[in-house]
Order: structure tokens, then C-alpha cells, then sequence
């Protein structure tokens, strides 16, 4: 199969945007900006997988573009928002730390992945290196998202975006089966519904979904 023209830079360019996504993420303080940038960063998840789909010559990979749409790109960012409406959450979102040590934080993390990845893919297909690198600095900003809020829907998408980061690796390193990605969408309905019983009885125990509120109680 003769290489396909500018295949490389497409696929680096829909990694940036999901890298700069996930800083977007840790940037933004309200819940209803977050879930939007969630929205757009699955978005771009799908392109991706449709882009290496046809890099690929992998049609499976079209089943997890479309998977990643459907369920991340629409119906979790709609779960979502409907149950922060239904919560009654609208505020800014408390952080563990300030915004210019997170994303001093973020950038060394990026730094990080590559140091990381690069040597040991050394022998890989530069798309498959770039694809990577930019897959474990996605997967690290979702875990430093979830490490630096306190509010339960804010870390749920640090998860997802965590999850996105994993999917974005998997499908640059060439052959993920439609199991996986069957599996991926299975996942995400049940742990939506699992959250969604989660924060109605943090709600309703606590009157908030601040975790702070679970640091300091002790019993009752």
C-alpha cells in the first residue's frame, strides 16, 4: 500500500487538538464550559479514528469513530448536562490547585510522555510514535484533571477524558478489534449509570457535590 499524502500531519494535527482540549479541560473552572470542551475533544477522538480508519485501510476503525460520537461525543455530554440541571449546579468548580500550577503541571506531564514514548517506539511508523506520544499526554492531563478537582462531576470527566486519551493510543497503534471498541461503549452506558446513582446520593446526602463536604464528615 503506497503511503497516503499528508497522513502524518492530518493525524498529528487531530492529536494537537485533542491535546489542547484536554489543557482546555484543566484551564476552564465552570461545569458547563468543562462538559462542552469534553464534547469537542470526543469529536475530535472520533475524527481521529475515522482518519486512521482510512490511513489503516481498517474499516472496524469507522465502528469506533462512529462509537466514539455517539455515546462520548453526544450521549455522555447530554447525561451530563442534564444531571447537572437536575442537581441544580451552576458555579465554579474548587480546585486543588491554582490554574498556572496546573498547567505548569500539564506541560511537564506532556514532557514527560514524550520523553517516555519516543525511545521506546523508536523502531515504530513516525504516525504511530506521534500518536502515542500525544495519547499518554492526553491519558496524563485526564488523571491530573481528576487529581486537581473537587467536584465529583468534574473528575467523572477527567475519567472519560482519561478514557479518550486510551482510545486515541489504541487506535494509532494499528488493530484494535470491534470487541474492544463494543466493549468501550458498553462501559461508558454503565458507568454513566453508576455516576449518575452516584452524585444523586452524594446530592442527597450532602446537599453538594464538592468533595470537600466528604472530607470532613465524620459519620451520622
Amino acid at each position: 500500500m503506497e503511503p497516503i499524502p499528508y497522513a502524518y500531519n492530518v493525524a498529528h494535527l487531530i492529536g494537537a487538538l485533542l491535546l489542547l482540549l484536554g489543557f482546555a479541560l484543566l484551564y476552564q473552572r465552570r461545569i458547563s464550559a468543562v462538559i462542552r470542551i469534553y464534547a469537542m475533544q470526543a469529536q475530535a477522538l472520533a475524527l481521529a479514528a475515522a482518519w486512521q480508519a482510512f490511513v489503516q485501510e481498517a474499516p472496524h476503525l469507522y465502528a469506533t469513530a462512529l462509537i466514539a460520537l455517539l455515546f462520548k461525543g453526544v450521549l455522555v455530554p447530554f447525561a451530563l448536562s442534564w444531571l447537572v440541571k437536575r442537581l441544580g449546579i451552576h458555579r465554579t468548580v474548587e480546585t486543588a490547585l491554582g490554574i498556572g500550577p496546573t498547567m505548569a503541571a500539564g506541560v511537564g506531564l506532556v514532557a514527560l510522555s514524550i520523553m517516555l514514548v519516543l525511545p521506546v517506539t523508536a523502531s515504530a511508523t513516525a504516525i504511530t510514535r506521534e500518536s502515542l506520544a500525544l495519547a499518554m499526554s492526553v491519558i496524563l492531563l485526564g488523571l491530573l484533571m481528576m487529581i486537581t478537582r473537587r467536584n465529583a462531576v468534574t473528575q467523572v470527566i477527567g475519567f472519560m477524558s482519561l478514557e479518550n486519551g486510551l482510545i486515541l493510543g489504541a487506535v494509532g497503534a494499528r488493530g484494535m478489534p470491534l470487541v474492544v471498541e463494543i466493549s468501550i461503549a458498553f462501559s461508558v452506558l454503565v458507568a454513566m449509570t453508576l455516576f449518575g446513582i452516584f452524585f444523586f446520593r452524594i446530592r442527597e446526602r450532602f446537599d453538594s457535590l464538592d468533595l470537600a463536604y466528604l472530607e470532613t464528615y465524620r459519620g451520622g
